[in-house]
């Protein structure tokens, strides 16, 4: 039965209770001061960016809520469900907020991710990956059997994939079908099928598999293309046509028929927009079936790649540009060469795998000042700042702009969400604890 707590599809008492963790020396740059306090306790003290140590990564209230409101207007006028991939920031009271503003589901990538959910009583999850592993399938039976508010569904790319799923779950017991989506692929891409045909082998292995229920198909067009150029367009524009093809070949052949609704799903956070153009058509001329896109960047989104690449920077109508809500902050520690700044924060600290932090400002006595100068690269705890200039005096604080929300939420367990990271003294409002 549907509780009140967790009505919006999350156990909203159990994300609540975050709030009466301790803190201590396991979570980076806290100050000794919050340490025995409950987050709530240390968050009634009202502390500043200035109580923390570096390096730290912050996120922006105001730039989430500008986001979160965005995607979710985007996406209801666009005629698409929302199921943000909650592996890139692994905070479910993160995932609390999105469900909250509308989201339909929350998609992961794996089985611990999956049990991370289950812990804080997600309700519908769309599991964006195969699962093979016999031990995590009689796991999932077991859960499934548990809570029949408890929606699933992940994909399979192989007829070998189908026959080993069946066997573990036989194995199992279980008793509720798992549902099961065929994956597309492409040339050169991750998983999925390769081509039409093999997709539609897989979908009758599916069907005929009694521990399965085959519930709809979809893939991943940003694993084919990474750029906006034409040529990259054009490579999601023909894949999205082989997925809109796909539908049509199994709703003809009838191997949809087991869905009480059929999804259709696409998208992460760079091609959106390509997304519900092409694959909107089919919700509508099939009520039963649904468009659900899976972005999973828009709620932080960065200074780098997807800024450079999302259609809602592009242009793409019906929404306002999203704003980057995380920052990194280092302090300079040596000045060994006239033009050269070392930074206390390094690979450990911030992502680097689609692009250098861009250095953005100073914290200044009165106020944050512009910074100019390039980050040129990263060791394990240090970044080379050079041509900053003055500004960059050994012992500031430097505030950087990042790229890639997936690759620098893994590497904090605590993130402190602040009132205005372009003000002269910003507050500590939250503190978002994540679970990698």
């Amino acid at each position: 039965m549907v509780t009140q707590s967790d009505a919006r599809g999350i156990d909203a008492v159990r994300v609540a209770a975050l709030a009466e963790e301790r803190l201590d020396w396991r979570f980076k740059a806290l100050p000794p001061e919050a340490w025995g306090l409950t987050v709530a306790e240390y968050l009634a003290t009202a502390p500043t960016l200035a109580d923390f140590g570096t390096p730290l990564l912050t996120l922006d209230a105001g730039a989430m809520a500008h986001n979160l409101r965005t995607m979710a207007d985007w996406a209801a006028a666009a005629g698409v469900r929302l199921a943000p991939h909650g592996k890139t920031t692994m905070a479910p009271a993160l995932w609390r907020d999105q469900l909250e503003a509308g989201a339909w589901a929350i998609t992961l990538a794996n089985l611990p991710q999956l049990r991370v959910a289950r812990a804080f009583g997600v309700r519908r999850v769309l599991l964006a990956n195969s699962l093979l592993d016999a031990a995590g399938l009689a796991w999932l039976a077991g859960e499934l059997d548990a809570d029949p508010e408890f929606s699933v569904s992940c994909w399979v790319d192989s007829v070998q994939g189908v026959e080993l799923m069946d066997r573990a779950l036989r194995a199992a017991g279980a008793r509720r079908p798992v549902h099961v989506q065929v994956e597309l692929g492409g040339p050169g891409g991750r998983t999925g099928a390769r081509d039409l045909d093999a997709a539609l082998d897989i979908a009758r292995a599916a069907h005929a598999a009694d521990t399965l229920r085959l519930c709809g198909l979809g893939g991943y067009e940003a694993a084919l293309a990474k750029d906006a150029t034409a040529a990259g367009l054009a490579t999601v524009e023909h894949y999205l046509e082989q997925l809109a093809a796909l539908h049509d070949l199994m709703r003809a052949e009838g191997l949809l028929d087991q869905a009480d609704e059929v999804v259709l799903t696409a998208g992460g956070s760079a091609y959106f927009d390509q997304v519900a153009r092409v694959l909107t058509p089919i919700a509508r001329a099939h009520p039963d079936t649904c468009v659900v896109l899976r972005s999973g960047a828009y709620l932080v989104h960065d200074d780098g790649f997807y800024r450079s690449i999302s259609p809602l920077v592009r242009g793409a109508e019906g929404g306002e540009p999203l704003r980057s809500a995380m920052h990194g902050w280092a302090r300079v520690l040596s000045r060994p060469e006239d033009q050269l700044a070392l930074l206390d924060g390094g690979k450990r600290d911030f992502p680097y795998d689609l692009g250098l932090p861009e250095p953005q400002l100073v914290r200044g006595a009165d106020g944050p000042v512009a910074l100019t100068g390039t980050v040129t690269a990263l060791n394990d705890q240090h970044a080379f700042l050079r041509g900053a200039g003055d500004l960059a005096a050994v012992g500031a604080v430097v505030r950087l702009g990042l790229s890639h929300p997936c690759t620098a939420f893994d590497k904090w367990t605590l993130i402190p969400v602040l009132d205005d990271a372009d003000g002269a003294d910003p507050r500590v409002v939250d503190l978002v604890r994540t679970f990698f």
